[in-house]
């Protein structure tokens, strides 16, 4: 037995192919609901917040725990650029980071809230500001070195290298 297909009329179809309403392109987000509630209130206890004094001592110590938490997190550009060079103290409240490209300072951009929140909250200041420039060194050409000239550089650093190698009788590949 073959199962008929009931018809529909085209009037139907008009009403089923057509829109039903209106759909409001924004979604309601509770996660975008909770963020606004928070800025808002942060933005208005920012006056009761702490306002202590630091030293560069202690923005150092936090800057580089702050830089091996995003490590562990994997956001290595973030962390190399932290680590590359020691912070600088701008004004009483605002320290600089100094990134060597554009692309570490977008990079970073994005993750800099978290960052200031981390370091203001470490140093009880919550006045505390960060930003970001970029340096006006010129890069240096990186040499793309062989394995021979690998061993010899490190060998200049550490001279103790000929000697294990000698010792234990290493061959080093080439």
């Amino acid at each position: 037995m073959i199962a008929s297909i009931p018809s529909v009329d085209t009037e139907e179809k008009k009403i089923l192919t057509s829109p039903q309403g209106i759909v409001s392109k924004k979604h309601i987000s509770i996660k975008d609901s909770i963020e606004k509630i928070k800025e808002s209130q942060q933005q208005v206890n920012l006056e009761d917040q702490p306002r202590e004094g630091f030293s560069i001592e202690h923005v150092k110590m936090y800057w580089k725990q702050y830089a091996y938490v995003v490590k562990e997190n994997g956001l290595e550009t973030f962390y190399s650029a932290l680590i590359k060079r020691d912070p600088i103290l701008i004004s009483e409240e605002v320290l600089g980071i100094v990134v060597d490209n554009q692309v570490q300072m977008d990079y970073i951009q994005a993750e800099l809230i978290s960052f200031i929140e981390f370091m203001r909250k470490s140093l009880q200041n919550y006045h505390l500001d960060i930003q970001l420039s970029m340096s006006n060194e010129p890069e240096k050409e990186t040499k793309f070195l062989t394995g021979k000239d690998k061993f010899s550089a490190l060998a200049r650093k550490n001279p103790n290298l000929h000697t294990l190698k000698n010792l234990f009788n290493l061959d080093i590949e080439y």
